[in-house]
């Protein structure tokens, strides 16, 4: 007999396991979709004849869609039910899976992607599937598999990935993926039952989403071509200067929105919760880190001699590989010890570790030292991904679990939707003139990332993961000896006093 994820009833173990089992496959098809385009981006950049800062658009595009619609499919998935409204998304995602492949121009790709960003939202309702159906001591570990899940999807999606680009061109990586999406959503539909949870009384945070994502569309173009139209441009510090005004009426209606009694995007009732804001602020932190030393390392891999290192896309791609090992040798060793040793102590753990691994980045640079490093870095985001969701996931109630975690995702991606442009900003704004060839005996020259550049995108990563430790601090302990001795404690002083 076993408490379920809500404190009550059964739980089927083997129907668990399998929704498990299926969630994890997902996040690794979904995570290889989106890694085997990493090692792909300049010569997407070619194909379409795009700045390094303008193709950044191909990763934030994805990131802004989901930021608009991981919101709305969580509350969507309260109100009709989690099953219907994954499968749902599951089919969107294949149709646009199928189609990015097929782009005819950069405009096309980037507006795919960007409704391609529904993947987004399949995590935050498999949390919520896991929160109801698992019980509340597996739940750390259930959480720990699914961020294993996002390495293995990285250094299955990196090599593999890279490898069906070099020699077939970046959009079969599409194409190949195509299958394994549509097999997953087929499974998904049968395998997984409806949710208990329903709250068809609720309503949808439509104006709050359109606000947010404009909001942070607006910002991450701006960012992207800032490089091709000068910083100091009139139509760049006007786009600028809108999203900074649309802050406002953003924070005021989704402020009056909540104290009205509804679930807004930007949920205050929520987010005065400790815990929550933890949560959100500490995934926020990790998501632009990551998204920005990614690509920034993407192009200091494939970029010639003397600031690049002169890798094909598949050496690149092999190269990334030890970035997911970390990832993938460090989540299942969280989860395994968290419930004894506490939240806290594995997220301000992560954080110093990829904080030490991206500035060691800044300062060597020579090939070796790099995979090295990434190994340490993939290590510390997984301890910090793998821990701090814990502080929301047994923090906040289940009847509330898909909006809180469709706030968290928005979030996440609000924090990887900025760290995707940024890199790609510097990249385009910090250059040099090299000789790459001589041809009869006269240079063949072209403007690339300088070594200043990367120093700045590392330097920039390991300061917001320094941010991180600071905001980790402030949660509130859900796991561990101790706050398991309080728990005991207090059970023990009600029943004296109701005795």
């Amino acid at each position: 007999m076993y408490e379920n994820g809500n404190g009550k009833g059964e739980y089927d173990r083997h129907y668990t396991n399998r929704v498990m089992m299926l969630l994890a496959l997902i996040v690794i098809i979904v995570m290889y979709v989106e890694g085997m385009l990493t090692p792909s981006l300049p010569s997407i950049a070619s194909e379409f004849k795009v700045s390094v800062s303008q193709v950044s658009l191909v990763l934030s595009s994805y990131l802004v869609g989901g930021v608009a619609l991981t919101p709305i499919v969580g509350k969507l998935g309260d109100i009709y039910g989690k099953k219907k409204i994954l499968s749902i998304s599951l089919i969107v995602y294949a149709i646009f899976v199928s189609v990015t492949g097929f782009s005819p121009n950069f405009t096309f790709m980037v507006v795919s992607r960007a409704i391609q960003g529904i993947g987004l939202t399949i995590l935050p309702l498999g949390m919520s599937l896991i929160r109801e159906e698992f019980p509340k001591d597996m739940i750390p570990k259930a959480q720990a598999l699914i961020s294993a899940m996002f390495g293995a999807g990285f250094a299955v999606s990196l090599p593999l990935g890279s490898f069906v680009s070099n020699d077939f061109g970046w959009r079969w990586t599409y194409h190949s993926a195509v299958p394994f999406v549509v097999v997953a959503t087929i499974v998904a539909l049968i395998v997984i039952k409806e949710s208990k949870y329903k709250r068809p009384q609720v309503k949808i945070d439509y104006v709050g989403a359109t606000l947010l994502a404009t909001v942070l569309g607006l910002f991450v173009f701006a960012l992207s071509e800032g490089p091709v139209w000068g910083w100091t441009s009139t139509m760049l510090i006007g786009m600028f200067a809108i999203s900074a005004i649309l802050v406002a009426p953003l924070i005021l209606y989704e402020f009056r929105y909540t104290r009205r009694g509804g679930e807004a995007l930007l949920n205050f009732r929520l987010l005065g919760e400790r815990n929550v804001m933890v949560t959100n602020l500490a995934v926020t932190i990790s998501g632009m880190g990551m998204f920005l030393a990614m690509q920034a390392l993407t192009y200091r891999f494939e970029l010639p001699a003397p600031d690049g290192l002169g890798k094909s896309i598949l050496g690149t791609g092999i190269s990334l590989v030890p970035f997911a090992v970390g990832m993938l040798v460090f989540a299942p060793i969280t989860g395994q010890f968290i419930s004894k040793v506490g939240v806290k102590p594995f997220a301000v753990l992560g954080s110093v570790v990829a904080a030490l691994g991206f500035l060691f980045q800044a300062l060597i640079p020579s090939y070796t030292i790099t995979m090295l490093l990434e190994f340490v870095t993939g290590a510390g985001l997984s301890m910090v991904n793998a821990s701090v969701i814990n502080f929301l996931i047994l923090t906040v109630d289940p009847r509330e679990m898909g909006l809180a975690t469709g706030m968290n995702g928005t979030f996440r991606s609000v924090g990887s939707a900025i760290g995707a442009p940024t890199a790609g900003s510097l990249l385009s704004t910090f250059t040099a003139s090299y000789t790459i060839a001589y041809v009869g005996g006269h240079p063949i020259t072209r403007v690339l990332p300088s070594h200043l550049a990367f120093y700045y995108a590392f330097i920039i990563a390991a300061v917001t993961f320094v941010a991180g430790i600071v905001t980790v601090l402030f949660g509130k302990e859900v796991l561990g000896k101790r706050t398991a001795k309080e728990k005991e404690r207090k059970m023990f002083e009600a029943e004296y006093q109701t005795k």
